[in-house]
C-alpha cells in the first residue's frame, strides 16, 4: 500500500467511518451525500463560499456534482475547464515512472500542478489552494468541512476511480437494445433493421485511429492520448411473458452479456420495469422509443427523446383550459382501450383538469369490436369536449361525427400523426396533439435519416421510431467519439447531455437540450388540425412548452 491510501486509510480508521459486516455493504459510500446531495454526515445542509467573492451556497447548490458531475470526470464549457476528481486524476504524480499505467485521456484535465496528497487535497476543498499552493479559480467554492467529513468526501471521490467496466474491451464495445414482450412487432422489425444496419456502417467504415503518442514524461497521459478503434457489437434483449418476471430476465440477459449502455429499444404500455432495472443496474438507457416514459426526478441513467402520451396530455389540458371556447369547456369525456397507452394519459389529463375544475369521465373500450368502440362514443353525448387515446383501425372506424361535443381531441403518437386516418367529416372539429417539429419545418432533418434508410434499403414501415432510433444511434456515436478510452458509464450520459446542445441534426424535433435534473430532451409540442389534403397538418398556435 503506498503512502497516500496508507494515510487516507489511517485517517478513516481514526475517526471511526470505516463500514464492516456484510450487511453494511448495501449501504452508499458515506461521502455520496456530501458529493451528490450536498448532506453532512449529521445530515447538516454542506456550506460553501464561491471563491472571493463571498457569495455562499449551502445544500444541493453547494455539491460537488453541480460542477465536477456524477462521474467526477468534470467538464469543459466553452474555455471553463472543469478538471476531473476522481482519485488517480487528483493523486496521480506529475512525473509518473516510465512503468506507471498512464491516466486515460480527458481533455479538462489538469497537467500542470503535481498530485495530490490527502492533506494537500483537504487544503483544496477548504482554502482553495492547489497542490502546489496556487490559488484555484474562483468558481471552485471553499467548504467548510470537519475531519470525518473530509475524510468521508476523499473516500467517495476515490471510489469513483472505475476499472474493467463492464461491455469494454480492447477491441469490443457492447450494447443492448431491449424490446419488451408487449412491444409492436411491427415497430419491433423496424427499429431493429435501423440498428444492425447503422452498427454494420459503424464496423465497415470507422473513423481511423490516430497513431499512439509516445510519452515525454512531461504530462500526466501523453502515453493515452489517442483513441483505439473498437468495434461494436449489438446485443437485442427481448423480454418474454408478463412485466412480474422482467425483472429476473434483465439481470440474467447483463449477466450472460455484459454492456456498457443500452440505446434505443421498444416499449408496449409499461416501460417502468426496464426503467427501474437500468437505474438500479446504473445502465445507460439512451432514448428508448416508449409512448408512456417514467417520470422520476431524481433518475439519472435513462434519457428519453419526450414524455410521450404524457406531455400530449399535458398539451390538451393546456389547450382546453387557455383555449378560445366559448363558452368555456366545463365536462370531457376520454375515450381509450383498457391496458393501452392512453389509459395512462387519460389519467394525467383528468387529474390536469380536475384540479381546473372541469369534470372528466372515461369511457374504456373493451374487446375488439367495432360496436365496443360506437358505445363508448355514444358515451361522450353531453359534454363539452371529446379525447380519443385511439390507434389507426380505431380511428378509420369512428363513421359519422355526433353532433356534440364540438371539439374533439386525438393523440397524434397513437394514432398515426400524419398517416392518421381521420375521417375527413371529423377534420374541421378536430385538433391532434403533435409532440415534434410541423414537418415543413423538420423536412431537412428529417429527410438526411430517410435517404440513409433508401441507400441502405430499409423500407420505412414505422417512420417515428425509425427516426427516433437512428438519432439514439448517432448521438450515441458522437458521445463515445468524445469519450477517447473512458467508458465509465456515468461518463457515457453525462457526454449525451452535452451533445444535444450542440446537435444540429435532431430529427423530428426542433431542439433537444437536458439541464441539471431533465430526463426529456425535448419539452413541448403542437396542436394541429390535419388538413383535407393527405398529410398536411396546420398548426392551430405556436410551438407550447406546457406549464
Amino acid at each position: 500500500m503506498n503512502g497516500r491510501r496508507r494515510a487516507a486509510c489511517c485517517l478513516l480508521l481514526g475517526i471511526g467511518i470505516c463500514r464492516v459486516g456484510a450487511a453494511a455493504e448495501t449501504l452508499p459510500p458515506p461521502g455520496e451525500a456530501i458529493y451528490l446531495r450536498g448532506v453532512l454526515r449529521s445530515g447538516a445542509p454542506l456550506e460553501a463560499v464561491r471563491g472571493d467573492t463571498h457569495m455562499r451556497s449551502d445544500g444541493a447548490a453547494a455539491a460537488c456534482v453541480k460542477c465536477h458531475r456524477r462521474s467526477g470526470l468534470g467538464m469543459k464549457e466553452g474555455q471553463i475547464l472543469i478538471p476531473p476528481v476522481t482519485g488517480q486524476y487528483l493523486f496521480h504524480p506529475l512525473h509518473a515512472a516510465s512503468d506507471e499505467a498512464p491516466l486515460p485521456y480527458v481533455e479538462n484535465s489538469r497537467t500542470n500542478r503535481n498530485g495530490y496528497t490527502v492533506d494537500t487535497l483537504a487544503r483544496a476543498i477548504r482554502e482553495g489552494l492547489d497542490s502546489d499552493g496556487k490559488t484555484l479559480g474562483y468558481l471552485m467554492p471553499r467548504y467548510a468541512l470537519g475531519d470525518a467529513d473530509m475524510a468521508a468526501l476523499i473516500a467517495y471521490l476515490e471510489s469513483l476511480d472505475r476499472t474493467g467496466i463492464p461491455g469494454v474491451t480492447d477491441k469490443v464495445l457492447h450494447f443492448a437494445t431491449i424490446i419488451t414482450a408487449d412491444a409492436d412487432p411491427v415497430k419491433r422489425a423496424a427499429m431493429l433493421d435501423v440498428m444492425q444496419h447503422y452498427f454494420a456502417d459503424k464496423n465497415t467504415f470507422p473513423f481511423p485511429p490516430s497513431p499512439p503518442m509516445r510519452s515525454s514524461g512531461r504530462t500526466l497521459y501523453t502515453k493515452s492520448m489517442y483513441m483505439a478503434q473498437r468495434r461494436w457489437q449489438l446485443h437485442v434483449w427481448q423480454l418474454t411473458g408478463p412485466a412480474s418476471g422482467w425483472d429476473a430476465q434483465l439481470d440474467s440477459h447483463l449477466a450472460a452479456e455484459p454492456v456498457m449502455a443500452a440505446v434505443s429499444g421498444l416499449g408496449g404500455s409499461n416501460w417502468m420495469p426496464v426503467h427501474r432495472f437500468c437505474e438500479r443496474a446504473r445502465l445507460p438507457c439512451l432514448f428508448p422509443n416508449v409512448e408512456v416514459p417514467v417520470v422520476a426526478d431524481q433518475d439519472f441513467y435513462t434519457m428519453y427523446f419526450s414524455r410521450g402520451v404524457l406531455l400530449e396530455a399535458d398539451l390538451i389540458a393546456e389547450r382546453i383550459v387557455a383555449g378560445p371556447t366559448s363558452p368555456p369547456v366545463k365536462s370531457v369525456v376520454q375515450v381509450f382501450r383498457a391496458g393501452d397507452s392512453g389509459e395512462a394519459a387519460a389519467r394525467i389529463l383528468e387529474v390536469s383538469l380536475k384540479s381546473r375544475g372541469i369534470a372528466v369521465r372515461s369511457e374504456v373500450v373493451q374487446g375488439g369490436s367495432g360496436a365496443a368502440l360506437a358505445a363508448a362514443l355514444r358515451g361522450a353525448d353531453g359534454a363539452d369536449a371529446l379525447v380519443l387515446w385511439l390507434r389507426p383501425r380505431d380511428i378509420a372506424a369512428l363513421g359519422e361525427p355526433p353532433a356534440a361535443p364540438g371539439t374533439v381531441y386525438v393523440s397524434g403518437l397513437m394514432g398515426g400523426q400524419e398517416q392518421m386516418p381521420l375521417p375527413v367529416s371529423w377534420r374541421s372539429r378536430t385538433l391532434i396533439a403533435y409532440p415534434f417539429d410541423l414537418p415543413d419545418r423538420s423536412r431537412v432533418r428529417v429527410n438526411y435519416p430517410l435517404k440513409w434508410f433508401s441507400i441502405r434499403q430499409i423500407p420505412v414501415t414505422a417512420e417515428q421510431v425509425q427516426l427516433d432510433t437512428y438519432l439514439a444511434c448517432g448521438i450515441l456515436a458522437e458521445s463515445v467519439g468524445h469519450m477517447a478510452d473512458v467508458f465509465v458509464p456515468e461518463y457515457v450520459v453525462e457526454r449525451a447531455e452535452e451533445m444535444l446542445d450542440h446537435r444540429a441534426m435532431t430529427g423530428p424535433y426542433p431542439r433537444l437540450s437536458l439541464s441539471e435534473g431533465e430526463r426529456f430532451a425535448s419539452k413541448g409540442g403542437f396542436m394541429v388540425r390535419l388538413s383535407n389534403t393527405e398529410g398536411q397538418m396546420i398548426a392551430d398556435r405556436d410551438w407550447t412548452v406546457p406549464n
